[in-house]
């Protein structure tokens, strides 16, 4: 599934792909419709199809992915909501396993997300998971989603990795076509990146179902 031999960076997602995305189906699925209820004093089927409609409109954008957008928009303290369901924040299985394996084999694990900051900053606080990585990456420093194929390039010039060996691992479809159409050299998608949720589409990406499938060999850079 990969070719170990051509990777000196591994460029990973966030949400779905290294945590567990109930957390984010949840919170926007049930959590937010059933505040904003509470809030506008209408019932929830109406929360939910306002919001629904809200979400659809940015999908795929910065504001989609900005709290402080969301914030604004619904009159709603959204990095304050999420700390209410934050124990349901997860670690997919064998993540910290395979991150340590990364950097013990000499190469680069390297956390790119389109979260926010204030999610990020909440996720890594309640996972410890920060000092696995090499360096961490939020695409609002850079002013664009990775579903630009143009992030690419800008994130080259804070993390100089080399496309055609670098791996990049992802939930989202449009993220991995755009890192493709960039270049980069190996992509995978995941099968299953909400645990409580039946497997997606993964396209023409081949997905994996667990980390423990794709550990690197530790000793140096040979496969």
């Amino acid at each position: 599934m990969i070719d170990w031999t051509r990777i000196d960076t591994v460029l990973l997602d966030m949400d779905g792909t290294l945590l567990d995305l109930h957390f984010d189906n949840h919170f926007w699925l049930e959590h937010m419709p059933r505040r904003y209820a509470e809030l506008r004093e209408v019932s929830l089927e109406a929360a939910r199809s306002e919001l629904m409609q809200r979400y659809r409109q940015v999908e795929g954008t910065m504001d989609w992915y900005c709290l402080d957008y969301w914030s604004n928009e619904l009159g709603m303290d959204i990095a304050a909501l999420k700390q209410e369901v934050d124990h349901l924040i997860a670690v997919h299985p064998n993540v910290v396993v395979f991150l340590d394996a990364v950097r013990d084999s000499g190469r680069r694990a390297v956390l790119v997300t389109n979260a926010h900051m204030k999610s990020l900053q909440l996720k890594m606080d309640r996972t410890r998971l920060a000092g696995h990585f090499d360096a961490v990456f939020c695409a609002h420093d850079f002013g664009r989603p990775k579903e630009d194929p143009q992030f690419w390039g800008v994130l080259k010039t804070a993390e100089p990795f080399v496309p055609e060996m670098t791996l990049l691992v992802d939930d989202s479809l449009s993220v991995l076509r755009s890192a493709q159409e960039a270049g980069i050299g190996q992509l995978l998608c995941v099968h299953r990146p909400d645990s409580r949720a039946p497997d997606k589409d993964v396209g023409e990406f081949a997905a994996i179902r667990g980390f423990r499938d794709i550990m690197p060999p530790v000793e140096g850079k040979e496969a």
